[in-house]
């Protein structure tokens, strides 16, 4: 199958092209007649358990290795794997196959705090996470109210239990993470070179005023980043462009005017030398200042305390958190889900963090390592901030019952986690039924109709989401705004 014709190239951008690449300029315009890559990143933990729909991904998708991305595959685009319960299941995240080599640059560890700070729609934070493998915070920030609800969704799909999902121009989060983070994850908004043959609306938008007003917005954030990382902490800067202004332009501009980092690499990926759009990436490290950088950060700690302490914490949907009734309800409803949990999630476990109660939804916000602690004790730095996702969301906590998140069933690596499920194969139609949100029998020759109560429903062993079983028939809680037709 032939690519679709583009748009018509901006001859100032043909222009640009020849001046950057010389004599390797019309191979790289001629990639654009070429078809484009189609990638997919597997969740890790959750592809290490479960041999079934590893193999049967890797043959129905015809699954090809990225060199770039050790999580990272190309997939036949014909497969359609964003269709495939699969997907609902937060076994893989589709992804351009370029774009993933930005966090395998910034290597994140288990147990580290960790920023992501333009992260919708959530391919760069999801990776990150995975890597992550549970251990540790990872703070995805998104500033568009409808993308960072996207964000929130994408990091709930893939099962991740120890995000925080903030809604946050990139100052004010600096303002509340000064000197905090291990490392920093800035996929900064480009003009976006290397989505024309992907996205031909890019090409319509693109012109030089377009890069340079998107190198000028570039700048600003970056100077909200560098100050959010600690000292000997790791950022990636990357873009999905081509052009130097976005690039390496920013890079020495960088280097002049923050002489504590050093460049420690960087990466460029063209489309016409391997299976991808493009991108850029610098990875750079902040040298330790000494001890003006310990006394800065132990005294702006103390004073977010304070704050919290004096002033009462604040959802994100503007209810005051305050006095020791508020303590009360937040211990009590999660006693109450504790409950729960032991009858229904015996072999579920939380990372290290605290409950959190916004209204009747309760939530885990993670606290990870020494320093994550620091800025989420009670949930100190999160005052006043927009914060669509609190870490776990883990129930609703209805008068008199307790009915379990979405996310949480999806935060089960495996089905074994809970005391009672439906099993189903990947072809099998009651996985399709429930995905639509319609009721389901249960087998009668099964344990199963003799079930009442919660139970997690599971493709090939993946979990799915929750449905409540009285009278040999499953009604479906699966969210409706995720109900497909």
């Amino acid at each position: 199958m032939s690519p679709s014709p583009l748009p018509q190239l901006p001859q100032h951008y043909i222009q640009q092209m020849e001046q950057l690449l010389g004599q390797e300029a019309d191979a790289f315009l001629h990639s654009y007649d070429a078809q484009r890559a189609f990638g997919l990143r597997v969740n890790s933990v959750k592809w290490e358990h479960h041999a079934a729909a590893r193999e049967l991904t890797t043959q129905q998708f015809q699954l090809r290795s990225v060199p770039w991305c050790e999580e990272g595959f190309y997939y036949d685009e014909h497969s359609r794997p964003g269709k495939h319960p699969y997907h609902a299941a937060g076994l893989y995240y589709i992804q351009e196959p370029s774009a993933m080599s930005a966090v395998a640059l910034l290597d994140p560890q288990p147990g580290e705090f960790i920023l992501d700070l333009a992260a919708a729609p959530g391919g760069k934070s999801t990776q990150i996470a995975g890597r992550m493998r549970g251990e540790g915070v990872l703070v995805a920030n998104e500033i568009h109210p409808q993308r960072a609800k996207i964000l929130a969704e994408n990091i709930e799909r893939m099962g991740i239990a120890n995000a925080i999902v903030t809604q946050a121009d990139p100052h004010s989060l600096a303002a509340r993470f000064p000197l905090a983070f291990d490392r920093i994850m800035l996929d900064a908004p480009c003009s976006g070179e290397g989505m024309f043959r992907k996205d031909p609306s890019a090409i319509e938008e693109w012109s030089p005023l377009h890069v340079e007003a998107c190198a000028a917005r570039q700048w600003d954030i970056i100077q909200a980043a560098v100050t959010m990382l600690k000292a000997g902490g790791t950022i990636a800067y990357s873009t999905c462009t081509f052009n130097r202004r976005e690039n390496e332009d920013i890079v020495e501009k960088w280097l002049a005017a923050y002489p504590e980092f050093q460049l420690v690499r960087t990466e460029r990926i063209w489309p016409h030398l391997a299976e991808g759009e493009g991108h850029f990436v610098a990875v750079f490290q902040k040298t330790s200042d000494g001890l003006e950088d310990v006394l800065e950060q132990h005294a702006v700690s103390n004073s977010i305390r304070a704050s919290a302490k004096s002033t009462g914490r604040r959802s994100s949907s503007g209810h005051s958190e305050r006095g020791t009734s508020r303590t009360a309800d937040v211990n009590n409803s999660f006693r109450q889900f504790e409950a729960w949990a032991g009858d229904h999630l015996p072999d579920f476990s939380l990372p290290p963090g605290t409950p959190l109660l916004f209204g009747e939804e309760l939530y885990w916000l993670p606290q990870g390592n020494a320093a994550a602690s620091v800025f989420l004790d009670n949930g100190a730095a999160l005052d006043r901030l927009r914060v669509p996702r609190a870490g776990l969301h883990l129930a609703h906590m209805r008068k008199n019952r307790i009915e379990p998140a979405h996310a949480l069933a999806l935060a089960c690596i495996t089905g074994g986690q809970a005391a009672h499920t439906l099993q189903a194969t990947a072809d099998d139609t009651r996985i399709r039924a429930f995905l639509r949100g319609e009721s389901i029998a249960l087998s009668s020759d099964s344990e199963s109709v003799r079930t009442k109560g919660w139970m997690l429903v599971t493709v090939d062993g993946l979990p799915l989401g929750w449905g409540k079983a009285s009278d040999g028939m499953l009604k479906n809680h699966y969210p409706k705004g995720l109900r497909s037709l």
